[in-house]
C-alpha cells in the first residue's frame, strides 16, 4: 500500500471507500473465475454421464450450466438496468423454478457453456466499468426493496458458490459410481 493510501486508511473517513474497494475486486475475480470452474466440472465427461440425475428431483450437470446461463441473463439485466436507471424497478424470478420449465438436457452443452461465458464477461466487463460509488446505486426490488450492485453481485456470487458446489459433488458420484461394479 503507497504511504499516501496508508495515510487515508488510518483517517477513519476513508476506510469503508476502501473496504468497498476490496469488496467489489474480491466479488469481481469470484465472478470472473465461476465461469472457468463450471467449465472444468463439466470437462471430459460424456453425455450420459451429463445428463445423469443422482435421484429424479435433483439436477444434472448439464442441467445446473443451463440454469446458470440463465440466471446470468437475469442478473445482467439488472444490473444494466441499475447502472442505467436511477432506482429502478427490477425484476424479480424464481431462480430454482428456471431448471423445471427448460430442456436443458437436449441443449448442446459447449453451447451453454459459451454463452455463459460470454454473458458473464459481458457482466464482468459492465462491472469493472464502475466507479467505486456506482457499486451503491440501488435497484428496487418488488419483495426485498431497495438493492444495491453490490448487493446484487453479492446474490450472483453466492447463487455460483451453491452450483459450483453440487456440481462438484455430482461429478464426484459420477466418479464413485463409475468405480462400482456392475
Amino acid at each position: 500500500m503507497a504511504a499516501t493510501e496508508q495515510a487515508m486508511y488510518r483517517d477513519h473517513r476513508y476506510r469503508p471507500r476502501l473496504a468497498h474497494r476490496e469488496d467489489s475486486r474480491w466479488l469481481l475475480k469470484a465472478l470472473h473465475e465461476a465461469a472457468g470452474e463450471l467449465e472444468n466440472q463439466l470437462w471430459g465427461l460424456g453425455e450420459e454421464e451429463l445428463r445423469w440425475r443422482p435421484a429424479e428431483d435433483e439436477w444434472s450437470l448439464k442441467e445446473i450450466a443451463g440454469h446458470l446461463r440463465d440466471c446470468e441473463e437475469r442478473y445482467l439485466h439488472r444490473l444494466r438496468l441499475v447502472v442505467e436507471l436511477d432506482e429502478p424497478e427490477i425484476p424479480s424470478f424464481d431462480a430454482e423454478s428456471i431448471v423445471p420449465e427448460r430442456d436443458y438436457q437436449e441443449l448442446d452443452l459447449y453451447e451453454l457453456l459459451e454463452s455463459f461465458a460470454r454473458l458473464r464477461r459481458q457482466t464482468t466487463y459492465l462491472l469493472w466499468s464502475l466507479d467505486p460509488e456506482d457499486w451503491e446505486r440501488r435497484g428496487i426490488h418488488p419483495y426485498l426493496g431497495p438493492l444495491t450492485i453490490t448487493q446484487i453481485v453479492r446474490e450472483m456470487s453466492e447463487h455460483d458458490l451453491g452450483h459450483l458446489w453440487q456440481a462438484r459433488r455430482l461429478r464426484e458420484a459420477l466418479a464413485r459410481r463409475r468405480s462400482q461394479p456392475s
